[in-house]
């Protein structure tokens, strides 16, 4: 939903434009933390450690730079937004935890388009005579991210949908906007060792490329809805061509809520939800092969009245080739099984490790994997509300970051981040379900059929 920070804002629609905001951005944090190492000089009596204090990542991350980053990635949009985006789910013990506030902020405050910047885009994408193809449409948006806005509208035959149109520029920028980011980042001397930016670099502006086209996001949307077609829990809204393009994308509107805001209903029902959500995500892998990443808790509207989840938004969708999911199969498989040298043994074949790490940097990629794993070897509800998966995960992620010999394989970045989001569904949602039936059957089914 749009946040009540979210201001309405041009977005720079050229590369020249997007490039003169970040280098305004690094001149402004220079400026910064020449101000901060001033202001610590009168409070210090000037050792040599003292001086090196003075241009600490704590004089680059002062609330003045912080207020910078959060307002000038707001203003951009797009690639390094989402990127944003995506570090703010992250716990502390992973990046900074001033930059992880940072992020926090950046997630619930991205800005709107102008009416007239918006209504351009609309107009270049389906034509100066959209508006005859309906009843009624909301100049103002309902939502704002990093990628588009969404905006409420009433088709000819009384439909509600709703019209996601993305930022001017953003498409074009995607490389651009991720190492503008990271230069900062890097600058600002938060990121942690062993995070192989450059790969990330690689990975992120690939995936945000496919997200920003709309065109394949709606024959995603048509492919999940056939997929679960029969499902009487979950159902995907229908996309309306006619008011689509590679820009704009609309989809019938869908009632209920996210589940962001269903902690207080009944446990059962809490149950039900989170046992399907992660049975989904199973499937998703390893009966489908064709899996939407983004775990958003807006992607996924509960209504009260049907009992049913809408699932939304599949400009994240991956397909997965069958030589990938044959290993990690395997590698969940002896993990709830608790089998610590088949969890050594076929991560490397999945070349998570190359077999030449430390037996610091094995111990720890298997206890990670192993603590993942708990929830499907367990014979006994297992209790989301209870389990103290996220803080025995991140009291290892520096022993991997310090130690890892090579960067994860591709699949694996969008991958975890749909596993680890439905997991914190789980969790904040105060689960209690059985999940090694679950994954056994999966795993039976999965060898039955060849797949």
């Amino acid at each position: 939903m749009l946040s009540a920070k979210s201001r309405e804002q041009k977005v720079p629609s050229t590369r020249i434009g997007r490039l003169a905001n970040f280098g305004g951005l690094a001149v402004g944090i220079g400026i910064g933390v020449l101000v901060e190492a001033a202001k610590k000089s009168f409070n210090f009596s000037r050792n040599r450690n003292e001086e090196k204090a003075l241009l600490s990542s704590s004089s680059i991350l002062s609330e003045a730079n912080a207020e910078r980053i959060v307002r000038t990635l707001c203003k951009v949009r797009g690639a390094a937004l989402k990127l944003g985006q995506m570090l703010s789910i992250q716990d502390d013990a992973f990046i900074n935890p001033i930059l992880q506030r940072i992020f926090e902020r950046v997630r619930h405050s991205a800005d709107f388009m102008p009416t007239k910047q918006m209504l351009k885009a609309l107009n270049q994408e389906l034509g100066p005579n959209w508006r005859e193809k309906v009843e009624f449409f909301e100049e103002r948006p309902f939502a704002a991210a990093s990628i588009g806005q969404v905006h409420l509208a009433r088709l000819k035959d009384g439909r509600e949908v709703a019209m996601k149109i993305q930022y001017p520029g953003v498409a074009q920028s995607i490389e651009s906007d991720v190492r503008n980011l990271m230069a900062v980042l890097k600058m600002s001397n938060t990121l942690p060792e062993g995070l192989f930016p450059e790969h990330v670099v690689k990975v992120m502006s690939q995936e945000l490329a496919l997200e920003c086209d709309y065109h394949r996001e709606a024959s995603c949307t048509k492919k999940f809805k056939e997929l679960v077609k029969d499902d009487p829990f979950f159902f995907v809204p229908e996309v309306i061509d006619e008011l689509s393009s590679k820009r704009v994308i609309t989809t019938e509107l869908v009632p209920g809520f996210p589940l962001d805001k269903a902690e207080e209903l009944d446990q059962e029902i809490r149950n039900k939800i989170c046992f399907k959500i992660l049975d989904l995500c199973v499937r998703e892998l390893f009966e489908f092969r064709f899996m939407q990443t983004d775990p958003n808790w807006s992607n996924f509207f509960y209504d009260p009245q049907t009992g049913k989840v809408a699932l939304l938004d599949f400009g994240a969708t991956h397909s997965f080739e069958k030589e990938f999911t044959d290993q990690y199969i395997e590698v969940i498989k002896a993990a709830a099984d608790r089998d610590r040298e088949k969890v050594l043994k076929k991560s490397i074949d999945l070349q998570f490790l190359t077999g030449y790490e430390t037996k610091l940097m094995k111990d720890a990629h298997v206890d990670a994997v192993m603590i993942l794993g708990e929830a499907f070897s367990s014979l006994q509800p297992f209790d989301f509300s209870c389990q103290s998966t996220t803080q025995r995960i991140h009291s290892i992620i520096p022993v991997m970051l310090k130690h890892r010999l090579t960067p994860p394989p591709e699949e694996t970045y969008s991958l975890h981040r749909k596993m680890a989001g439905s997991f914190l569904i789980c969790t904040k949602l105060r689960a209690k379900i059985s999940c090694k039936p679950m994954f056994d059957q999966a795993y039976s089914k999965y060898w039955q059929k060849g797949c």
